[in-house]
């Protein structure tokens, strides 16, 4: 077995619905290898298989920086920001999963949102929103204080969770349409040529009858989003619903921490945010800013796991002991932890 590299502080982990990323990192920022990997949802996949995913990843970061076969714990600390982390039986359950593998002497076990507000607030502090397939908010005050939510969809009282919500009410909107039962729409025709088929009840039949799976029904929240972009009513009303469940969701957090008087960083992440609706985007801010008008919001410009390499190296600072050299998480650390991930997927 190899030793540790003497420059290897942390391991951060991003693991979503999707995809997991993973970066090891030095105590200065400088990205030392990364990797990017299947989804790791335990709620989605099942504990052992979503910590199954998170080892491949790891093992093939450790990999790229020239250490297979490192004993473990191969770091100090390991930050785990992981979607489908989401109650205190889940943290309970993950942080167990999470210590048995191994990977880090210290793990910080937390859900991706934080992730997100990490990376992207500047002050230490804030809200962060990320809206992707689904939706989720979290924050936490300059006094320490943490506000989240359970983010499980219409059980948690979620009315509108996010792009998957969106894809799948844009269906439901061709479908009005072609039946009467909705106002005319350009999704009739869009979202059925999405999947090359003829029209929205053949996408339904394709769906119900398993030649389309379920979940590519997501992918069709981009669909509604252009043909809201380009002036349709009843796309536009939905993508207005979504934002104004993006503003409940931060407004709700900036109040229960007492921040609405201050400059609160308001973090929005996530593939709506990425797909350039520019009305959403307004609609978001100016929803915001009508509750806290100080409020600043920042679009994430870097991946996730940025955040939780700063979340890492946050706890690494607070493991040091006596007479070592302790860790400053400034702009510098930031910055090269930003550029470590230039050209990464």
């Amino acid at each position: 077995m190899r030793p540790m590299r003497d420059d290897l502080a942390v391991v951060a982990v991003d693991g979503g619905n999707s995809k997991t990323d993973v970066l090891l990192a030095a105590a200065d920022g400088s990205v030392l290898s990364r990797a990017r990997g299947r989804a790791s949802n335990h709620q989605l996949l099942g504990i052992d298989a979503a910590m199954d995913s998170i080892d491949d990843t790891v093992e093939a970061a450790l990999a790229d920086a020239g250490l297979t076969g490192t004993h473990r714990p191969v770091v100090p600390v390991g930050a785990y920001c992981l979607a489908g982390v989401d109650l205190a039986v889940d943290e309970r359950r993950v942080t167990d999963a999470v210590a048995d593998r191994g990977w880090s002497e210290t793990d910080v076990v937390t859900n991706d949102t934080f992730a997100v507000w990490r990376a992207g607030a500047r002050a230490g502090w804030g809200v962060a929103v990320v809206c992707g397939a689904g939706l989720n908010c979290a924050g936490q005050g300059p006094d320490g204080t943490v506000v989240r939510f359970p983010s499980l969809g219409e059980l948690s009282g979620d009315f509108t969770p996010g792009g998957a919500w969106l894809g799948v009410r844009g269906l439901g909107l061709a479908l009005r349409a072609a039946d009467g039962r909705g106002a005319p729409t350009s999704l009739a025709q869009s979202v059925p040529g999405h999947f090359g088929l003829e029209d929205a009840t053949a996408v339904l039949e394709a769906v119900y009858g398993g030649d389309i799976a379920y979940d590519r029904l997501f992918d069709l929240a981009r669909v509604v989003i252009a043909a809201a972009g380009a002036g349709d009513g009843p796309a536009r009303q939905a993508t207005d619903m979504l934002a104004d469940e993006v503003v409940a969701m931060a407004t709700a957090t900036i109040r229960r921490l007492g921040v609405a008087d201050l400059a609160v960083e308001v973090v929005v992440g996530g593939g709506i945010f990425d797909s350039g609706d520019t009305a959403f985007f307004s609609r978001v801010h100016d929803g915001i800013r009508a509750v806290a008008p100080d409020a600043r919001l920042r679009v994430l410009d870097t991946a996730p796991v940025v955040g939780a390499a700063l979340l890492a190296l946050d706890a690494f600072g607070r493991t040091q002991g006596p007479g070592d050299e302790h860790h400053s998480v400034d702009d510098a650390v930031r910055d090269r932890l930003r550029q470590g991930l230039v050209g990464s997927p």
